[in-house]
């Protein structure tokens, strides 16, 4: 069970001066620093060299998510500008892949900037450049409470993803505290990205080059990769004292068959690569533990769900290979979940004995977890990468820690 020990917020931050946080990316990705955690102790390394710290037949999870450009402005006629910021999608699908592949009207649930100004029943119109042709895009305010925005356009042709590209913004993170360039569209998006639907980088992933991936690949650690659509959720503040009370956001999260297959077969080290594959792969588990109790589970972690069990449990092995064998019965080639699952110190991790990783905001819900994934070593590691002026945040340098 959770112990109904209180942690406190305050535990969980430390002094990150402004001049530490990268508001930039390096000229190339591979340059960034490297702190390895391991066995108690810290050494220091060139991203580049990563494939020489990890031993050889392990398997490395990355999350091939793609950001979207998930900002779009739209100007009132009396001149105010409206800012939407996409959520999730709502209709035609839930389901985000669905809803970027829709070329009819959607639904999403959205941040709205200027909300106030935003009449009811007022439909906003602009024009943009897609395909050759200017299309003009409508949007209107369905649900003023719950920030939900419907958004038509004239093409019947353009699938919604076509839209968003046109007209969208990259959605970098609030404390970069500057306007997107150019070269953002690139460089805040991983080289391996493939599946739309993130507001949010998966920033342990921006470092890797195909060189760093053709190295990993020929000392035999093996890549496998699955989905997690970060949410915007990822940076929100923890604001109550015990920080177990904090309401953790839903993100989706999508497996193939084949990912089950090769992660029940792997014989060395699994590592996550960031903290949204940890949590893809810890939440895999948790859903394989509710089929071995109900066939009909619904793929839906709930935040504190892992810390409701005692005693011993099946290895991640086996509970990989009942959901292989549950998506053979159902023939399904792809599994879809949400998960809300909540990391924190306490937390026993099932699949995962690496994690490569930056340098997280204070007192957010990632220092939880990496406090919980090295036995809160987490004040130590972040020391002496301040001492040792690594970049933090999103664009900053990376770590590589081993339970």
């Amino acid at each position: 069970m959770a112990e109904n020990t209180p942690l406190q917020k305050s535990d969980y931050f430390y002094d990150l001066p402004e001049d530490r946080i990268a508001k930039f990316p390096l000229p190339q990705r591979d340059q960034s620093k490297l702190l390895q955690w391991k066995d108690g102790k810290v050494s220091h390394h060139s991203f580049y060299n990563l494939p020489d710290l990890i031993p050889s037949g392990s398997l490395m999870v990355f999350n091939n998510t793609k950001v979207i450009p998930a900002r779009m402005i739209f100007q009132r006629k009396s001149g105010a500008w409206i800012e939407i910021f996409l959520l999730k999608p709502l209709l035609p699908s839930e389901i985000i892949q669905l809803a970027m592949e829709s070329t009819g009207p959607v639904v999403w649930e959205s941040m709205i900037g200027n909300l106030k100004k935003w009449k009811e029943g007022e439909i906003l119109e602009n024009e943009w450049p897609i395909a050759g042709k200017q299309v003009k895009i409508s949007v209107e305010l369905v649900d003023r409470q719950k920030m939900l925005v419907s958004f038509r356009w004239q093409e019947k042709a353009l699938a919604f993803a076509e839209i968003v590209e046109a007209a969208g913004k990259v959605p970098l993170p609030p404390y970069l505290n500057r306007e997107a360039t150019r070269e953002d569209a690139e460089r805040y998006q991983t080289v391996y990205s493939e599946v739309k639907g993130a507001v949010a980088a998966p920033t342990a992933g921006l470092h890797f080059t195909p060189e760093v991936l053709q190295h990993l690949s020929e000392k035999n650690i093996n890549a496998e990769y699955l989905t997690l659509h970060v949410g915007a959720g990822t940076f929100q503040p923890i604001k109550q004292e015990d920080v177990k009370l904090h309401p953790m956001h839903s993100e989706e999260v999508v497996y193939s068959r084949e990912n089950l297959y090769n992660l029940m077969r792997a014989e060395g080290k699994i590592i996550a690569v960031g903290t949204t594959s940890m949590r893809s792969l810890e939440s895999l588990y948790w859903f394989g533990i509710m089929l071995f109790s109900d066939e009909n589970a619904v793929f839906t972690i709930p935040k504190d769900y892992a810390y409701e069990f005692q005693g011993e449990l099946p290895p991640a092995r086996e509970v990989f290979e009942k959901i292989h064998t549950w998506m053979k019965q159902k023939q399904l080639t792809k599994l879809v979940g949400h998960t809300e699952i909540y990391i924190y110190p306490g937390y026993t991790f099932r699949v995962v004995s690496g994690l490569v990783t930056n340098f997280h905001q204070p007192g957010s819900t990632l220092i939880l977890l990496v406090s919980a994934f090295t036995n809160d070593s987490w004040k130590r590691i972040y020391k002496e990468a301040l001492l040792n002026n690594y970049r933090f945040l999103s664009y900053g340098d990376s770590s590589i820690l081993w339970q």
